[in-house]
């Protein structure tokens, strides 16, 4: 105590019964109360129970206590790994470990296990409304935790009175009498007698930990290499392709993704491989509600679908953006392979007439009502045909649409656009006879079908403007091989494309877009060129 006396801080036994977190609100109310303006609180507080009780010792941890299931921690444990430059976070807990071995998987993880009590210091702050300045002046002597508020407020009872008291919890490395605090804060606090230095037991529960970390504490050892935390979000759907070694885990999995992610309503599973014809994969519900039919937004449009019929890749948003920045109003596009209209929709809405295809009838129906759903359906026209079958008649279709309605008339989007005589503004667009793009997104077998093209154009005039062709691919190395460069990659697509066209297109007339690795050897890639007039004007099938 003689330090203590020396600098006049108090240590007072108390014992503290209900603690909650202070809100931002609520502290908001308190400095005002006090005199002082509110302060800004980045930090989101996350309800964390916790005690004080003098007659615990900050620096009492016994040997076996860091390895025991009930998960208590000694803050000296994690000072090794702390960094010596102040970051965002100045204490990183684990969570207790509790093996679990495959055969022995439970059908639901006791949560109360995975509960840790870390022994902190905290000053009781007499005058709230110098909080901002410990805040700004010593930050780098409070606790700074992920979701964990270091200001917390403590409801206690003193006879028949009920008394609030406000704690700032500090660094885990500072300890009751004050070693490790800075000489700035000790000589802070010389200055503020009422300022007292508190045991502070603070309660780390199932709901703190991320998914990862507890998976991490109940993997056996050899599988903690690539821990299975990781999905993809489509609506409220979170899908995960599990190895084999993690299936006798996939309901644990599951209950986690669904607990630590709010927006997640279902968890499922990839069970086989993508279906070459529709990219459909069967799928297992691992937690959550069995309800696949979902609302995905994406690129201001809402497409809505079963998830479990279509094929949808949250991962391609960027690419879908990508390309539809690429359409002009008024230009025509035909979607070869157009799914639920994830470029066909958002190319409608900014006034692209698109035709529309797709060979599965359940991505079909949720293309026609998706268009009905985003208002496009002046501008966008679908189809269920083969994918080559409707290459061949797009042409005609296309000429048969601009001779049956020649122009369309559409209301600008947003209502408030009105004209001089206040009526709602509309646009006139003559549709083309031609197309000025043809995408094909179905990067698995999409080089196939570009056989279709030859002769489109026969009998045309050779000087009518050809569209440009997106195709999507994949490119597949050896996993046994080193990384191809660019221009290895680059020349096997062209010799694909150049077999599938019956032309030896140059490699100067491809642009490469490279879209996204799928896998470690497997990359997608997006090719585009003009459609050569070699191609388009053929008069034979070869």
């Amino acid at each position: 105590m003689g330090r203590l006396s020396r600098i006049s801080v108090l240590i007072r036994p108390r014992r503290y019964t209900a603690t909650t977190v202070l809100s931002h609100h609520k502290l908001g109310r308190l400095l005002e109360k006090e005199g002082s303006t509110r302060y800004q609180y980045c930090r989101q507080p996350r309800q964390c129970q916790a005690t004080l009780d003098p007659h615990r010792s900050f620096l009492h941890h016994s040997p076996s206590s860091s390895k025991s299931l009930a998960g208590s921690i000694s803050p000296a444990e994690y000072h090794s790994k702390m960094s010596d430059s102040y970051d965002e976070d100045n204490f990183h807990p684990s969570p207790p470990v509790h093996r679990i071995a495959p055969a022995e998987v439970p059908d639901a993880l006791d949560k109360s296990q995975f509960t840790v009590h870390v022994e902190l210091t905290a000053l009781k702050i007499d005058q709230p409304r110098e909080l901002p300045i410990y805040r700004r002046q010593f930050k780098n002597d409070l606790l700074l935790l992920r979701s964990v508020s270091n200001i917390v407020k403590v409801d206690k009872e003193e006879g028949t009175d009920k008394v609030t008291d406000i704690l700032l919890v500090l660094r885990p490395d500072i300890k009751l009498d004050l070693r490790g605090m800075s000489e700035e804060l000790t000589a802070f606090l010389k200055e503020r007698p009422g300022v007292e230095v508190l045991p502070y037991s603070l309660e780390l529960g199932y709901d703190f930990w991320r998914a990862d970390e507890i998976l991490s504490g109940i993997l056996p050892p050899d599988l903690l290499g690539e821990i299975p935390s990781g999905f993809t979000m489509t609506g409220h759907i979170a899908h995960m392709n599990l190895r084999d070694e993690y299936l006798p885990y996939k309901h644990i999995i599951g209950q986690l993704i669904l607990d630590k992610n709010p927006k997640v309503r279902t968890v499922v599973n990839k069970l086989d491989s993508i279906d070459t014809v529709f990219r459909t994969f069967e799928m297992e519900v691992l937690a959550g509600e069995p309800d696949l039919y979902v609302e995905q937004h994406e690129s201001n449009c809402r497409f809505q679908f079963d998830f479990s019929k279509v094929y949808w890749n949250s991962r391609l948003h960027t690419e879908h953006d990508r390309l539809i920045s690429t359409f002009e109003p008024g230009e025509a596009v035909c979607d070869v392979f157009a799914g639920v209209g994830p470029f066909a929709v958002p190319a409608g809405k900014k006034n692209v007439i698109v035709l529309a295809n797709d060979l599965n009838r359940h991505s079909y129906d949720s293309l026609v009502h998706n268009i009905k759903l985003n208002k496009v359906d002046k501008t966008v026209f679908p189809y269920n045909l083969d994918g080559r079958e409707f290459i061949r008649i797009s042409r005609h279709e296309l000429k048969r649409l601009a001779e049956t309605k020649k122009k369309l008339i559409i209301p600008a989007r947003s209502r408030h656009a009105k004209d001089e005589s206040g009526k709602r503004k509309v646009e006139i667009i003559q549709i083309p006879t031609r197309y000025s793009h043809y995408v094909m997104n179905l990067p698995d077998s999409a080089i196939s079908f570009l056989d279709a093209f030859r002769g489109l154009y026969a009998g045309d005039h050779e000087q009518a403007e050809l569209p440009y062709v997106h195709v999507h691919c994949f490119h597949k190395s050896d996993p046994n091989a080193p990384k191809p460069p660019n221009e290895e990659v680059q020349s096997t697509l062209r010799q694909r494309i150049a077999c599938a066209l019956g032309f030896d297109i140059p490699l100067s007339a491809l642009s490469f877009h490279f879209v996204r690795a799928v896998a470690p050897t497997k990359g997608m890639y997006c090719v585009t060129f003009l459609l050569p007039k070699e191609v388009a004007f053929a008069k034979d099938d070869a």
